[in-house]
């Protein structure tokens, strides 16, 4: 089999299979990867584009990277130093010291294990012994440390010198492999060059080696300069800093560098004492919790004011600075002899012996900055932070906003600051780069796009709705199948003033104005206020409890036989009400909910209509109506899915906050429903058998009872029942959140588990043809408008070719209108295509599935079925309640547990909204 031949079926098992072999184990063919078939899209209006990639011209195409493996110990020849922090420092003395044996040849280091150069170094094996001094200050005859430590103290001299104390180490550097640069352009005519991945690494390695020769802080591929002009203060003692994203990317014009801004979140440098009060979120020194000033503090680097030398910071004093003692030794008063040791503060030491003035610290903690065994103590008044140390805790909504916030830019503004960094950086002065005969342009590519026309709709009364920059609303018109709300029931948590009677009305009046017929609320209830100091699920409890004292005797005869409540949250996004209140509704009494915290909870005057439609969108949706159709679906002539009957999946996974591995990861899959309709969908979720695992491992999940209990069985199950029993002949695949590294796993683990659930299923050996496709968000690539507007790109926009990758089926696609900052695209990789689908049907599918999102009334910038699973399994995991991540987690570092973690299982929804679009 050619893997994504146009209609290639998938080669049958073995003509017979022996009763004893369940159809299921029968091995499935391996996949690959397809290529890019011939031709591109024409469908559309042409349109000249820039994107923020660099010509790249490569003038040594045989050159050669020789790779060599460094080896690194401390002066016994046994212990290994680790190469992250100290690695560069060891490489640039080493080079310094020793540069006639490299014969003048420049390398590229990763920082840890590896080396490059262009040619061969004289040897296969080099041995080094490198000498690194670290300095620091100390008295010139008395003190033998900065500030107070555990013995070899001395007091008769104040005067400072400037001390060196060296440390030497053992550097071997051995012949690994060659890098040839010449698979790079062979990969620009299509061919599969092995290779070519390993030079393009070398290459952004050498990007990443000139970053920290400057001092940037490293973050993969992005790199930040500490200029005060890129740092933003946001909430937390936190701030934004903004640099840029540099890598080597083979397209069909060439090798290109792309370069884009790029924003991190950092520790704000200054006074640590003001980091701990913005952080810990109080006003006064003294009301410092130090346990979780101690967590936030460890391992990060400060520079101290009487000395000007950086530390790290390993601790905090037991006691307060006035009465954290060390002992001190001291000298006879001829200094011939040591004489007694005394016992003396660290506040003392410093006001006495040093003359520093401390006007807060006698009352709080050390920092110390030593050893285990060796503490060093200095005054909290007398640390600062230095800048670029990356803040890697779990963020908050609003610090993420402020990320958000401070990463755009006007495509005007990215295109200027994009083209200064290139043409000043110095590319064309690198070593490496010069030997190999690179140079970049200075200008971004000039490239041709097509706009594809949007989708017309339609809405109540069969109405046609034409989408105007990828935009379109219900004033004046109905949602095509509005639900009616009969029971249903208003609570409130907001701690706020807030008129729930009001907001009823509004709605009901908004909802008349749709075609939804909602029924005055059975009952509007306020949370009593002695149950707001209880738990998060205590106080859901307590609301139902409320509900229950105020329903009719024949609904809760009926367990709660409501249609939906509406519920108001203190918070946006963070309520810690809002998981538990999900799980009580969505999983122990199959009741359909929706929380809402509109800002104007003390309101003077009514909700926009806007606001108050999008809620009724989210509702009509989850009890099981439809706001609007693409006119091809209402028609049942969508191009290729007409006639077979074709199910359409998203597939998302759900990691929990950086350094917390006791957080399960979230599989969400969703399904379409009611073929040939593609806007319905339903959702199964588990729980990932590993952390932070991105390749679901529960599609097919076969039961010792020979039952199988995976994703996929859910899934096809209720297509079955939606679509007048047709079993699919085509499976649409949508997957996000994995990276180019993980395709290959995409189809041989994800795609094989969901043909071996179909075949446990359908006990059958036949399976539906497939198309997998990827969809990327988090990638480098902008688009801009060419001209003296410099404008985002018009929804719609799509790009197949030059600066899409020479060999692999992949093309950009930017349905969404940009109002803010500049749009990125999203980037689909085409990795099997046995359904045949010709590039236009395929782009124009893509982007009519952008125009099906029930939630909102403009085109989403990736299909909808990924943005359902996306809600989906974020929404689920909340049902888990876990401890403040700030307990368990470092300011800087993850933690990561060495013992085994049972991943908890989560609970199945009802069965009353299992099938519901209940993540709406």
């Amino acid at each position: 089999m050619v893997a994504g031949a146009a209609n290639a079926d998938l080669p049958p098992p073995p003509p017979t299979i022996p009763s004893n072999l369940k159809p299921e184990l029968v091995a499935p063919p391996k996949y690959s990867i397809m290529t890019r078939p011939r031709g591109t899209g024409t469908t559309g209006r042409r349109i000249h584009l820039l994107a923020n990639h660099f010509k790249v011209s490569v003038n040594n195409a045989d050159a050669i990277f020789y790779q060599y493996s460094v080896h690194m110990t401390y002066e016994d020849k046994k212990t290994v130093v680790p190469g992250m922090g100290i690695g560069r420092k060891l490489m640039d003395r080493l080079y310094q010291t020793y540069s006639s044996e490299f014969a003048g040849t420049k390398f590229a280091y990763d920082g840890e294990k590896a080396l490059y150069t262009v040619g061969p170094l004289p040897l296969h094996k080099l041995n080094f012994t490198v000498v690194l001094e670290d300095s620091f200050s100390r008295p010139q005859y008395g003190f033998t440390v900065p500030f107070p430590s555990l013995g070899h103290q001395n007091v008769t001299e104040k005067r400072l010198k400037r001390s060196v104390q060296s440390k030497t180490f053992n550097v071997e550097i051995t012949y690994a492999a060659k890098i040839p640069l010449k698979p790079i352009a062979l990969a620009f005519n299509g061919a599969e060059a092995v290779n070519a991945q390993d030079a393009l690494r070398v290459l952004d390695i050498v990007l990443r080696q000139q970053a920290a020769n400057r001092g940037c802080l490293l973050v993969r591929q992005s790199f930040f300069h500490d200029d005060s002009r890129c740092i933003t203060k946001v909430d937390g003692g936190l701030s934004t800093v903004r640099g840029f994203h540099s890598s080597f990317r083979p397209t069909q014009g060439g090798l290109s560098l792309n370069m884009d801004v790029s924003t991190t979140l950092i520790l704000t440098p200054g006074p640590v004492d003001k980091f701990l009060m913005d952080n810990l979120g109080v006003q006064d020194r003294r009301n410092i919790d130090w346990a979780k000033a101690k967590r936030m503090l460890k391992n990060l680097r400060i520079k101290t004011r009487h000395l000007n030398i950086e530390f790290k910071i390993t601790g905090l004093s037991q006691k307060p600075c006035h009465e954290q003692y060390f002992p001190m030794k001291l000298k006879s008063d001829d200094g011939t002899k040591e004489g007694q040791t005394v016992d003396m503060t660290v506040y003392e030491y410093f006001t006495k012996h040093r003359g520093i003035v401390l006007t807060y610290s006698a009352y709080l903690p050390c920092l110390d900055v030593g050893k285990t065994k060796r503490p060093n103590y200095v005054p909290l008044e007398l640390c600062s932070l230095v800048s670029l140390q990356r803040y890697k805790k779990a963020l908050s909504s609003k610090q993420r906003a402020s990320i958000v916030g401070n990463s755009r830019q006007r495509p005007q503004d990215r295109i200027r600051r994009l083209t200064e960094t290139v043409r000043n950086y110095g590319y064309d002065d690198e070593p490496v780069l010069v030997a190999c005969g690179i140079s970049i342009e200075k200008k971004l590519t000039q490239i041709q796009g097509r706009v594809l026309e949007a989708p017309k709709l339609k809405v109540g009364n069969s109405y046609d709705c034409m989408p105007s920059n990828g935009k379109w609303n219900f004033n004046n018109k109905t949602f095509l199948n509005p639900k009616h709300i009969d029971k249903w029931v208003v609570v409130n948590f907001s701690l706020a003033k807030c008129d729930i009677s009001r907001i009823s009305r509004q709605l009901y009046d908004t909802g008349r104005n749709k075609g939804v017929r909602i029924a005055r609320p059975l009952t509007l209830l306020d949370e009593e206020p002695q149950s707001r100091k209880q738990s998060p699920v205590v106080r859901v409890e307590k609301m139902f409890e409320q509900i229950q004292a105020k329903l009719p005797k024949q609904l809760l005869e009926k367990k709660f036989e409501l249609d939906f409540i509406l519920c108001v949250l203190p918070e946006r996004k963070t309520s810690n009400i809002y998981g538990p209140w999900k799980k009580k509704c969505l999983v122990d009494l199959g009741i359909a909910t929706q929380c809402i915290s509109p800002q104007k909870t003390d309101i003077t005057e009514p909700l926009s209509d806007q606001y108050l439609t999008n809620v009724l969108m989210k509702i009509n949706s989850k009890l099981g109506g439809t706001n609007s159709l693409l006119a091809t679906e209402d028609s049942g002539f969508v191009p290729l899915i007409k006639h077979n009957p074709t199910l359409i999946l998203g597939m998302d996974v759900s990691h929990g906050p950086p350094g917390r591995s006791d957080i399960p990861s979230v599989a969400a899959v969703v399904g379409s429903l009611e073929w040939p309709l593609i806007s319905r969908y339903r959702a199964a979720v588990r729980t990932q058998k590993v952390p932070k695992a991105e390749i679901i491992d529960s599609l097919y999940k076969p039961l010792e009872s020979g039952e199988d209990d995976g994703i996929m069985s859910e899934l096809l199950k209720d297509f079955y029942k939606t679509s007048k029993g047709r079993k699919p002949t085509q499976i649409i695949i949508f997957r996000d959140g994995v990276g180019e590294s993980q395709f290959n796993q995409v189809l041989n683990e994800e795609l094989l588990q969901i043909i071996k659930a179909y075949r446990h299923l359908e006990k059958v050996d036949a399976v539906p043809k497939f198309t997998v496709i990827v969809a990327q968000k988090n990638h480098n690539t902008k688009l801009f408008q060419t001209g003296s507007s410099q404008a985002n790109v018009p929804p719609g926009t799509v790009v197949d070719t030059n600066i899409v990758h020479p060999r692999n089926y992949d093309f950009y696609m930017c349905a969404q209108y940009g109002l803010i900052g500049t749009s990125r695209p999203a980037h689909y990789h085409v990795l099997l295509n046995e359904i045949g689908f010709p590039a236009d049907e395929l782009q124009n599918l893509i982007h009519s599935l952008s125009y099906v999102y029930q939630r909102s009334t403009s085109a989403v910038s990736i299909v909808a079925p990924i943005c359902y699973a996306h809600l989906a399994a974020a929404q689920v995991m909340q049902f888990i309640k876990f401890e403040d991540p700030s307990e368990t987690s470092s300011g800087r570092g993850s933690v990561t547990s060495s013992e085994s973690i049972p991943v908890p299982e989560l609970p199945r929804l009802h069965e009353n909204v299992r099938s519901s679009m209940f993540f709406c």
